[in-house]
C-alpha cells in the first residue's frame, strides 16, 4: 500500500527554516526535532535563501555573476592593451616600427577573442583600427 504524502502548512515551514537560521543547529538536527525528512527541510531552506536574495554556499548573487562578467571583461581588454606591442597599438601603418599588415592585426584581434574574450569591437577600438 501506497504511504500519504505529509503536507505542512507555510507556517510550519517558514518556523522550521527560522529554526534553521537562527538557533545555529544543524538542518539534520532541526529536522530529527521536528520529525521530518532532512532533505525536505534542505529544500524549505534552499527556497528561502532564494527568495531572501542570498546566495547558496559557494554561489554568486545574480549582481555578483553580472559583476564578475564586467570584470573578466574590462580585465581582457585591459591585458589586450598590455600586452599588444606598441605598434600595433597605435593605428595601423603609424606605428613607429613601421607599417604592420592587415593579417598580422586580424591574426593578433583573433587571438584576443579566443584566449582572452575580448569583443571584436573593442579589440578593433583598441588598436586603433577599423571594425571592415
Amino acid at each position: 500500500m501506497a504511504e500519504t504524502r505529509r503536507r505542512f502548512d507555510p507556517e510550519f515551514r517558514a518556523s522550521a527554516v527560522r529554526i534553521v537560521r537562527e538557533a545555529g543547529k544543524s538542518i539534520a538536527q532541526v529536522a530529527r526535532d521536528l520529525g521530518i525528512n532532512s532533505g525536505t527541510l534542505v529544500i524549505w531552506v534552499k527556497q528561502d535563501r532564494e527568495a531572501r536574495g542570498e546566495a547558496a554556499a559557494g554561489q554568486l548573487a545574480e549582481d555578483e555573476r553580472a559583476e564578475l562578467a564586467r570584470l573578466r571583461r574590462e580585465n581582457a581588454e585591459l591585458a589586450m592593451e598590455r600586452d599588444s606591442p606598441q605598434a600595433i597599438r597605435s593605428p595601423v601603418g603609424q606605428g613607429s616600427a613601421g607599417p604592420v599588415s592587415p593579417v598580422s592585426v586580424a591574426a593578433f584581434i583573433a587571438v584576443q577573442r579566443t584566449e582572452h574574450d575580448v569583443p571584436y569591437a573593442i579589440a578593433c577600438q583598441a588598436l586603433g583600427v577599423s571594425e571592415s
